[in-house]
């Protein structure tokens, strides 16, 4: 449903920016602002499955179980690929939308395109989590006894199979969630939990202020998109997205210092700063966002600079998209990329 809505949104806002009917940019107003209900309700509904043990659901068995503690349970929302990518478009929908309030009668003329890139790129993200990385498929025993994965029941006869861990670490499976597992007495119903590398302090503060850093920046690549689309590349678009930029760049400089902190603590991240591809990747949005928070004061004191600043936040925002890429797919080799994704060929279209 946040898919449909997200680009039923991103569709009346262009029909009110070329049509100038004040009812179509509303009805989009009001289809973005639901996203973020949503959203909430598919983040909650997985906490909820985390920390109650709901195991049979692929995600929760691979990120939580019960010797886990209650505060890794509910932050494993963005221990894997699947949680993390609800996490993101729940950031984003929540950015989009306070800014839409915050803006409505301000910049009332960038709001379409305010609209347009934030919706797009939300459905984007959603509709990755639809069909790439959905969390909440679920074990399923055929009757030819094979165990797969799927959202919905992928034959007759298929039931949810529960996942058992043995005392041998070997995961297997059951019809039922309650008693002993049939010819092993000490297999219990539990999940894997996160991995081990996340199992730490800094999981639970630092990949929300990344991604709060990373989401953030959406709102003055927007505008920045507006100004384009509107031909208007002076003080306004800038004013509107001055304090957006310092609170993105704010969270992002935090999330980058509190991971120097973690990658010291942990045996193989080359200490504070290991110079790894995905540091990296982290780091260069943060270069670009700063040089752009500089060269905004020579263009409000001097009126120079107009189509660099356009240029430095549409590029920040680019490689804020490589970063996820780089961190999600494992198209660089690194000591932080847990494991490939399945969807690296979408992830690629985002960024062209």
């Amino acid at each position: 449903m946040t898919l449909v809505v997200s680009l039923a949104g991103v569709g009346l806002a262009l029909v009110g920016a070329f049509t100038h009917r004040n009812v179509f940019l509303v009805a989009a107003r009001n289809a973005i602002l639901l996203t973020v209900p949503l959203l909430s309700l598919v983040a909650g509904l997985l906490i909820y499955a985390q920390v109650n043990g709901g195991y049979e659901i692929v995600y929760v068995n691979n990120v939580s179980k019960d010797a886990q503690p209650l505060a890794l349970k509910i932050t494993a929302l963005w221990g894997g690929q699947a949680g993390s990518l609800v996490f993101w478009s729940l950031m984003l929908s929540g950015f989009v939308a306070t800014a839409l309030l915050l803006n409505w009668r301000q910049e009332r003329h960038l709001m379409p395109w305010l609209i347009v890139a934030g919706g797009g790129t939300l459905a984007f993200f959603v509709l990755l989590s639809n069909f790439y990385e959905n969390p909440f498929e679920r074990f399923w025993a055929l009757e030819d006894g094979s165990v797969q994965t799927a959202l919905l029941r992928p034959e007759e006869g298929a039931v949810v199979a529960y996942p058992f861990q043995s005392s041998s670490g070997q995961q297997l499976f059951h019809v039922s969630p309650d008693g002993f597992f049939p010819g092993d007495p000490t297999a219990r119903f539990d999940g894997h939990g996160l991995n081990p590398l996340l199992r730490h302090p800094g999981m639970i503060i630092h990949p929300p202020l990344l991604y709060l850093g990373f989401t953030g920046f959406i709102i003055p690549f927007a505008f920045a998109i507006g100004a384009l689309a509107t031909g208007d590349l002076g003080m306004g678009w800038l004013r509107a997205t001055r304090r957006w930029s310092l609170i993105a760049w704010m969270f992002l400089s935090l999330g980058l210092i509190l991971g120097g902190r973690w990658a010291y603590d942990v045996l193989g991240w080359g200490g504070y700063w290991g110079w790894d591809p995905v540091e990296n990747s982290s780091l260069l949005p943060w270069l670009t966002g700063t040089a752009f928070l500089h060269s905004v004061m020579i263009q409000e004191k001097r009126g120079m600079l107009k189509g660099w600043n356009v240029v430095m936040i549409l590029l920040t925002y680019l490689l804020v998209l490589f970063g996820t890429v780089a961190t999600r797919t494992g198209l660089l080799s690194s000591v932080h990329s847990l494991r490939k994704a399945r969807w690296p060929c979408p992830w690629a279209s985002s960024c062209t």
